[in-house]
């Protein structure tokens, strides 16, 4: 009886999680633009979506910010993990305590900072801050992603690797990156997502004329969302779901996605 309980508690919050998405996918198909009523179904805000421009600018502007933001910061990320885990004592304690501050904070915290460092700079706003900013605030998840991934490793391979003859560099690219790949490969991911979904740093970040997709929602909020902004977030969705499918096709590739 209590494992029928705790499995209907189990089905009660993925409803509560799911249902919005779904009630968004379904309404992509409504043939109206008000969001409580059903009149009928339609293929036209798929179609508005692909002749909309200013959508298509910000969704090119998202994905590349993204984009940018994942590689970059997963590479930073994944070496600075690893110089991280060869520390000892008071400096890891340290660069820990520094890493986590970013992931703690507000991100307005995040967003005003960097806002008042690329002024210092006498950066100009536009695309080039907003991927920087994103960049800043992607890397210390990827840290945090691949640090248990080299602490589960085991260092008598690095030893051995450099007792027969490994170059450092050899050591990272044969040894220790394919140890911790399904760290790496988390953090992207994790990355990827939050570039995705970030509104804070972003606006803060940007200058006039360059928008993502959640500047480009809020500024469609105040006079009311387009329906096509549910057939793109529907798009992105099954894209999403389609790439985790894939990711996760091995068996053995399970256990290594966990967020």
């Amino acid at each position: 009886m209590r494992k029928i309980i705790d499995k209907f508690y189990l089905v009660l919050i993925f409803i509560f999680l799911y249902a919005p998405i779904v009630t968004l996918m379904v309404f992509s198909f409504n043939d109206s633009k008000l969001k409580g009523k059903w009149a009928g179904f339609t293929l036209r805000w798929y179609k508005n979506l692909f002749t909309d421009p200013t959508i298509l600018e910000a969704l090119k502007n998202t994905l590349i910010v993204a984009l940018i933001a994942t590689v970059v910061a997963t590479v930073l990320g994944t070496i600075a993990a690893i110089g991280i885990n060869e520390l000892r004592g008071f400096k890891k304690s340290m660069l820990l305590d520094v890493n986590y501050l970013p992931v703690l904070n507000p991100d307005i915290v995040t967003a005003v900072s960097l806002m008042g460092l690329f002024g210092f700079l006498h950066l100009r706003f536009g695309l080039l801050t907003m991927t920087i900013s994103h960049i800043v605030f992607c890397t210390p998840y990827v840290i945090l992603s691949v640090l248990p991934k080299l602490g589960q490793m085991d260092k008598n391979t690095v030893e051995a690797a450099l007792d027969l003859g490994a170059t450092p560099s050899q050591v990272i690219t044969k040894v220790i990156i394919p140890q911790i790949r399904p760290g790496i490969v988390t953090g992207a991911l994790m990355a990827f997502t939050l570039s995705l979904d970030d509104f804070v740093v972003s606006y803060f970040n940007t200058g006039h004329g360059v928008s993502n997709l959640s500047i480009t929602i809020y500024a469609m909020a105040r006079k009311g969302i387009n329906p096509s902004i549910n057939a793109m977030s529907t798009i992105m969705f099954i894209a999403l779901l389609i790439l985790l499918l894939i990711i996760n096709r091995n068996p053995g590739n399970r256990e290594n996605i966990n967020f």
